[in-house]
């Protein structure tokens, strides 16, 4: 026996992609409705071998299904999710809006699966941000081992996590490199991407940091522990896909980088590749389409009486995005519904 299940925006980069997955790992599905706004009714998707159809998101009526999976913004969570979780249908929220709601979990099944047990306040369960779900599979076994006091983390995301629009907006960019003629001014972001790097993901905040570098902040002490310090800073890169990070950080005791790396090779969702060589390491590229979160450069910091570095890159758009809200759907099954 399987789930009936819904996936809200199913047009877009994570809808497409969350589809993938649920295929991929065989999640059991009796039924499956894929669902998107007016502008893109009827459009195909794929399922596996299936070829679905999209129905109006507007008129869906949730009553009886078991689980949605909602990849569309906070306007539109905001409006649909409430009336889906009010029927009984379980909602796995992708965007920012319930992130941080006491009653609703912020869960990385790596990580706090336990946490999915708290879903029925609101019957609504929250995916991280991309960045924040990367980090925390790697920080919480080394957290179980030796207690992390501070993280200081630089990421480098790239422009996938800005949706369609920042895709497109490095392609024709890098080709008007090329063919200055074609010229094409920024539009998704505040400065040229192509061939630039940009200190600023999301809004200005009063203090300086802008809303991404205080996600990754605030997510992390809801999903780990609020003793944790950290700081950040977030940075748009003119990669496709996949998420890299330099992470500093500070431990209660002495951690060697021996016994760091053992620990990372047995934690789940990670893989280490960790050689002091050329290409001894992994890099966006060679991440995208994968479900780990690959961690490499791990090594002591002699500035810190406790310190680590290690550099972590993951595809975005699986396990920040996708992948993370089908385990936890998988989790829900295993945890509370107990169907499949």
């Amino acid at each position: 026996m399987g789930y009936r299940l819904v996936v809200v925006g199913a047009t877009g980069n994570v809808g497409r992609e969350m589809l993938n997955i649920l295929d991929e790992r065989q999640f059991p599905v009796d039924e499956l409705v894929v669902l998107a706004s007016r502008n893109s009714l009827g459009t195909e998707v794929s399922f596996g071998d299936k070829t679905l159809k999209t129905k109006d998101l507007d008129t869906f009526d949730f009553t009886g299904w078991d689980i949605a999976l909602f990849a569309v913004g906070s306007e539109a969570t905001k409006k649909y999710a409430p009336t889906a979780a009010a029927t009984g249908c379980i909602v796995i929220d992708n965007s920012s809006l319930y992130r941080y709601d006491p009653d609703v979990p912020l869960v990385v099944p790596e990580v706090n699966p336990e946490a999915v047990l708290d879903y029925h306040k609101k019957n609504i369960i929250a995916n991280p941000n991309c960045s924040t779900a990367q980090m925390v599979v790697a920080l919480k076994p080394l957290h179980d081992r030796a207690k992390i006091k501070r993280v200081v983390v630089s990421t480098y995301q790239s422009v996938s996590g800005s949706g369609k629009g920042g895709i497109d907006e490095l392609w024709d960019q890098t080709k008007s490199i090329y063919n200055p003629v074609d010229e094409k001014p920024a539009k998704q972001f505040t400065k040229q991407i192509a061939f630039n790097v940009i200190p600023h993901i999301d809004v200005f905040m009063e203090d300086g940091t802008t809303k991404e570098e205080w996600k990754m902040v605030v997510e992390t002490k809801k999903i780990i522990d609020t003793s944790i310090k950290v700081t950040a800073t977030c940075v748009r890169v003119p990669v496709f896909v996949g998420h890299s990070e330099a992470i500093n950080i500070e431990f209660e005791e002495f951690l060697d980088e021996d016994e760091a790396r053992d620990i990372l090779r047995e934690a789940p969702g990670v893989m280490v590749i960790d050689k002091r060589e050329d290409g001894g390491y992994v890099t966006p590229v060679e991440c995208v389409g994968d479900y780990a979160t690959f961690i490499s450069r791990i090594r002591q910091d002699s500035t810190i009486d406790n310190g680590l570095n290690l550099w972590c890159v993951s595809d975005n758009l699986r396990k920040g995005a996708a992948l993370n809200a089908v385990q936890i759907a998988e989790t829900l099954g295993t945890r509370v519904l107990k169907k499949g």
